[in-house]
């Protein structure tokens, strides 16, 4: 083969001479058994998408990325002053870490992210660096109205976030959905849905929301203090703009964001990563559904929407705000179950439901959702843990991970020799 005709097959030049860039692929039987073989199988992540240590800056970056201005992340003199004598990151800083889980056998076939299960066991401390774990858990066959009642696969891992000190920091058990994204853009499931627009009263009332948005702060919210039914202040986010997304990624980093020749190099390695989009005649990355409308309506979607990860860390915001620095967050589930698209508000609410003392934590559990301008659960109800300081039993006392998760991150070993070993 002639150095012409190798340079030919580098997918831009594909484009450029009418053939497109490869079909997109199928979520085949070969792809779904071979993750299958990886399933509880732990294996270090080869890198990192964006940070491998938590900074001042980086912790400031990522707050400020999804709208949250607590001093506890961003003041380092009023840190000083808290019982941590610095600043920390919030909880779902370890999403800049790494956000996407590595090896789950799915490239070139359109996936998103649907939502998580946290538990957190330390702080984030400036300086505290990092690796990632990640644990293949079951993939589980269902019908999806996304991919116009074909199959869609709900793929579930765990990205065990740990620090120099070799300390299980946090975990997520995150949910991902993978199907074609041909399917998912023929079954056009949230095609035409029309864009809000907001009369001088609506703003009224939603800037007078972030006017008056709770932080607690130095202010110690009591276990004993807290009582089953009491509401959290509601918070709300939005209406959402691509600014919004490139804030978020400015703090969170991106897996597929890259420049020039590292872009080129990336995508001769990688073809089928590329999504084609014919309204435009053009091809890039898929990650551009969270920017470019026309990105977003080729996998069914009107206009370009929140990630789901943002999402999930508006949702931590909203508990951090509740239970002031001296707080802890253990627990947080949520579910995406709307795309939240370019110019919608999402608000969240919230209840205590229970109040218990475990094995020396204080704790509360909170039900806790999100509804849109249309009224719908963009997050239904689910369960979250709050440790508080108790003026009995005294400040937080932080949980530990399951001693079974701990064994699985010991016998880690680097996902290159996984692949090596034909796995």
């Amino acid at each position: 083969m002639s150095n012409t005709e190798k340079k030919l097959e580098h997918p831009r030049l594909r484009v450029q001479e009418g053939t497109g860039v490869p079909e997109h692929e199928g979520y085949t039987k070969d792809k779904i058994d071979r993750r299958k073989s990886r399933e509880n199988k732990p294996f270090l992540a080869d890198k990192v998408y964006f940070n491998s240590e938590a900074t001042k800056d980086g912790i400031l970056h990522f707050a400020h990325g999804m709208g949250d201005d607590n001093p506890l992340w961003c003041n380092e003199e009023y840190a000083k002053k808290t019982k941590y004598g610095s600043i920390i990151a919030p909880p779902c800083y370890l999403y800049s870490i790494h956000w996407v889980p590595m090896g789950s056998l799915a490239a070139g076939v359109h996936a998103w992210y649907s939502g998580g299960n946290w538990e957190w066991y330390r702080p984030i401390f400036v300086g505290d660096r990092f690796k990632a774990v990640c644990i293949l858990r079951e993939n589980v066959e269902k019908k999806g109205k996304m991919a116009g009642g074909q199959n869609i696969y709900i793929g579930y891992t765990d990205v065990v976030y740990v620090n120099q000190k070799e300390e299980i920091v946090g975990k997520e058990l995150q949910h991902t959905v993978t199907t074609g994204r041909s399917e998912a853009g023929g079954a056009g499931k949230y095609r035409h849905t029309p864009k809000p627009v907001y009369s001088r009263e609506d703003w009224k009332k939603m800037l007078d929301m972030y006017e008056n948005e709770e932080v607690r702060g130095v202010e110690p919210r009591y276990w004993e203090d807290v009582n089953v039914g009491d509401k959290l202040v509601p918070m709300i986010k939005g209406p959402l703009t691509v600014r919004d997304m490139i804030g978020w990624l400015m703090g969170a980093g991106s897996p597929f964001f890259r420049a020039h020749k590292i872009e080129y190099d990336y995508e001769k390695r990688h073809p089928s990563a590329l999504e084609f989009v014919e309204e435009t005649g053009e091809a890039d990355v898929p990650e551009l559904v969270h920017i470019f409308d026309a990105f977003a309506r080729t996998i069914g979607v009107e206009r370009a929407y929140d990630y789901g990860h943002q999402r999930m860390s508006w949702l931590c915001n909203f508990f951090t705000n509740w239970m002031g620095d001296d707080g802890f967050l253990w627990k947080m589930s949520g579910d995406l179950r709307v795309f939240n698209q370019a110019g919608d508000v999402t608000t969240f609410e919230g209840k205590v439901v229970k109040k218990y003392i475990e094995d020396g934590k204080c704790c509360v559990d909170v039900e806790a959702w999100a509804k849109n301008q249309r009224v719908e659960n963009s997050m239904p109800p689910n369960l979250s843990t709050i440790i508080l300081p108790s003026k009995e039993h005294g400040s937080v006392a932080y949980p530990d991970p399951e001693s079974s998760l701990i064994q699985e991150v010991v016998n880690a070993r680097p996902l290159k020799e996984m692949i090596e070993a034909g796995r």
